[in-house]
């Protein structure tokens, strides 16, 4: 899947950055990196609503906050074709649809529900 160029017009010095911070002792007081968190939101939510909740993260990022597990919380109305195909009630623990026999497809984000429309974003490993 293509992202829109105004999506990849707000990802290039993310990704920019976390290429030079690779080179650097890490500092981020967080998981997932605070760039990581930016990178993620401006994936999946709005420029504006992106921005400030980056920016709102980065401010957090300091001795006076303990840091710790914050995944990005975004507001997902998922697809109708993910609906009907992964028909799982939101009380339930989302599972990803299986991968088709020969296929490209990897699973790169869990969507899981949070509260209402809201949706946390974790990254899938391996």
């Amino acid at each position: 899947m293509q992202r829109p160029k105004f999506k990849r017009f707000f990802l290039a010095p993310i990704r920019g950055y976390q290429y030079i911070s690779r080179m650097l002792p890490g500092s981020c007081r967080y998981y997932p990196t605070c760039s990581e968190y930016a990178a993620q939101q401006f994936e999946f939510e709005r420029p504006d609503r992106a921005f400030a909740a980056s920016a709102l993260r980065i401010l957090r990022c300091n001795q006076l906050f303990p840091g710790g597990i914050d995944y990005p919380k975004v507001r997902w109305n998922p697809p109708a074709s993910v609906r009907m195909a992964n028909p799982v009630r939101i009380a339930h623990t989302l599972h990803p649809l299986p991968n088709p026999p020969h296929s490209d497809f990897s699973i790169k984000y869990w969507i899981v529900p949070f509260k209402g429309k809201t949706y946390l974003i974790v990254k899938a490993f391996g």
